[in-house]
């Protein structure tokens, strides 16, 4: 008995989708979701039994690898002295506090509880600190399910986005500008005519919702000069991004300096936590200091904290971030050399622990590069490697994650499975 499939068909009738997001779906590229029933390390094993090499990672807060016995511990210890209280605690101090030693631009931090939430706020608060209304984001890159924010691109330069979701109100998102990602001379045409009116602009520093698009030098340049010049807010929404890349996010190596900085997934270790800080004078426009209102009754929950703690401990330790980036740069080199030698049409990119996969003759610059690879060839890939126990998000629009549990032995072992999906894809 398949138990994945049975679970699916019970979901189903009580869940909308059988899912509760949707990707996990498996819509777009057919069959049945592993249904997972736990893990360990580089590894996840579904309803069936079936162990599989995992590079979801949960999407990304596995960076240690999954029940990490010191952050289980962590969890474990937290739990006993109760779930959450509504109130503050030295946890939320601490980890408030670890978070601004490693990341320089955040002189402030809020505690929420989750990426979405992040976002929202985060533009919320330059809305209130800028008193203007208008906000820059762009297309490909994904800031959580926000009213604002669930747009696709106008018709053309500075047309205003279009809800991309059923139930949001057009009104919700006149104010918001759906750019190009990597286009300096739309960003600098938009800030020509409209400076004076824009709020901030935010972005994903590496991109991982089209999967993984670097930025050009060019492009982080013109986007922190023009927004200083006119008065705009900065937001590196670094919820993917942030100690995934690199120990200090991804401005560190932009060598950037945000006005606010977004972040999830690693600070709660795999638990509901995120986070928004910055600089010191627009945090005081958050309440209870300034007029801009946020509150949540789980913000900075003990057990999630304690996760998190524990987690940019790990991190911190001698060689983490060389090995991470040794090993994820082993596997998309793997891999491109095997699509090579089968004459599969494929590149690969990655930075820190986080990679991209692409059917297509160059690296992606933006949304449209993306859309124009081959899809059903990632399919084809993404099902071959499922049938061999390999685990890749369920998207050709999702970066990959490597965790410090993938031993080269063990990425050595994905590259021999990817070189025998490769050859029935060249046959």
């Amino acid at each position: 008995m398949n138990r994945n499939e049975t679970l699916f068909n019970r979901a189903k009738a009580i869940i909308p989708g059988g899912v509760n997001s949707p990707v996990r779906a498996f819509g777009s590229v057919g069959g049945i979701p592993r249904f997972i029933k736990k893990a360990e390390g580089a590894y996840v094993w579904d309803e069936n039994d079936t162990r599989y090499i995992d590079y979801v990672g949960s999407w990304g807060p596995a960076i240690v690898g999954h029940a990490h016995p010191e952050v289980i511990e962590a969890v474990r210890e937290a739990s006993l002295g109760g779930l959450s209280f509504g109130a503050p605690t030295e946890g939320e101090i601490a980890i408030a506090e670890e978070i601004a030693k490693l990341v320089p631009s955040v002189e402030q931090v809020r505690l929420v509880s989750s990426g979405t939430e992040a976002t929202m706020t985060a533009i919320r608060l330059a809305r209130g600190y800028t008193g203007r209304d208008k906000i820059i984001k762009f297309e490909g890159c994904y800031h959580g399910h926000s009213d604002s924010l669930l747009v696709k691109a106008g018709s053309g330069l500075l047309t205003f986005g279009n809800p991309s979701s059923a139930g949001v109100p057009a009104d919700f998102t006149k104010h918001t500008l759906v750019l190009e990602y990597n286009n300096v001379a739309q960003l600098e045409e938009t800030f020509a005519q409209l400076g004076g009116e824009i709020a901030c602009v935010i972005l994903e520093p590496f991109v991982g919702n089209m999967n993984l698009v670097r930025p050009s030098e060019n492009f982080i340049k013109a986007l922190r000069s023009l927004t200083e010049q006119h008065g705009a807010v900065l937001i590196y929404d670094e919820v993917m991004t942030g100690f995934r890349v690199a120990l200090g996010g991804a401005q560190s190596l932009h060598g950037i300096t945000p006005d606010l900085t977004t972040m999830g997934k690693v600070i709660g270790g795999g638990m509901p936590l995120a986070a928004f800080g910055g600089r010191k004078d627009i945090m005081a426009a958050i309440s209870p200091l300034g007029g801009v209102y946020q509150a949540g009754t789980l913000s900075g929950n003990p057990i999630a904290v304690a996760a998190g703690l524990k987690t940019l401990e790990i991190i911190q330790r001698h060689g983490f971030y060389e090995n991470l980036t040794a090993r994820t740069g082993q596997l998309v080199q793997g891999f491109t050399a095997a699509a090579q030698e089968n004459g599969v049409q494929f590149t690969a990119d990655s930075v820190g622990g986080m990679f991209g996969l692409y059917f297509a003759d160059h690296t992606p610059q933006n949304y449209g590069d993306m859309a124009r690879s081959n899809i059903n060839a990632f399919k084809h890939f993404f099902h071959g490697m499922l049938e061999r126990n390999v685990a890749f998000g369920p998207s050709a629009y999702e970066a990959g994650f490597v965790s410090a549990a993938h031993t080269p032995e063990l990425i050595d072992e994905t590259i021999a499975i990817a070189r025998e999906v490769f050859q029935t894809m060249a046959e």
